[in-house]
């Protein structure tokens, strides 16, 4: 094992500089992805965790006052938020008497409020699509740039002895592999992640109208 990582050291010293930029950005790509799928499953997973808890308390309390207080223990809930939104708006009426108007600017303040709840739950998400459809590419390039160094030194050298062409092939398979390494788990996480948002905006237009109508119902 200590063997194959001195060559392996040995393969990354003796890449041309085309090579060692292509590794240098699938790098950055992968050290990216995985901070913004670590980052983003938490704070997903926690959006969606106290979100089906409020939505229980919600359904057992008929009080929106209490529920408002309560609010402030689903701090990561989106519903929650959504529901702040509608209930800040509901008590900025005041002694608005039409009842159009007052539906109106609720269902508007509370549509602003997911708006805004399903920007936050999707942003960096589509890098990760850039990633899982661009890093392949970009490892390909740095496997084509491999393969043309061994034709070149097979000219240079008029051989073409597995001296010759094993490190050009060597860097090629390496930017195969870390294109493959930078593509993979960011297209998994992609896919996963932007099926729990759906989810979560799912709950946040179904719900809605159950926030408005609490809401107009107490004005009413």
């Amino acid at each position: 094992m200590f063997t194959s990582r001195i060559g392996f050291l040995s393969l990354l010293a003796d890449a041309g500089p085309v090579v060692l930029f292509v590794l240098a950005v699938l790098l950055l790509f992968s050290v990216l992805s995985w901070t913004i799928i670590m980052m983003k499953a938490r704070f997903i997973g926690r959006a969606m965790s106290e979100s089906r808890g409020f939505l229980h308390y919600f359904f057992d309390v008929s009080n929106i006052d209490k529920v408002f207080g309560e609010t402030e223990n689903y701090r990561n809930a989106s519903l929650a938020r959504v529901f702040r939104a509608g209930y800040l708006e509901y008590r900025a009426l005041g002694e608005l008497k039409d009842s159009r108007r007052r539906e109106e600017r609720i269902a508007r303040a509370v549509r602003r409020e997911v708006n805004e709840e399903s920007k936050s739950l999707s942003r960096y998400v589509p890098f990760l699509a850039t990633v899982g459809n661009t890093a392949p590419f970009i490892g390909l390039f740095g496997t084509v740039w491999g393969i043309m160094n061994s034709f070149m030194s097979i000219g240079v050298t008029q051989s073409a002895s597995l001296a010759t062409v094993a490190p050009g092939i060597a860097e090629a398979l390496i930017a195969t592999a870390a294109g493959l390494a930078a593509a993979i788990p960011a297209a998994i996480a992609y896919n996963y992640l932007t099926q729990q948002i759906n989810q979560i905006e799912r709950d946040l237009d179904d719900f809605s109208g159950e926030f408005i109508k609490s809401f107009v119902n107490e004005l009413g």
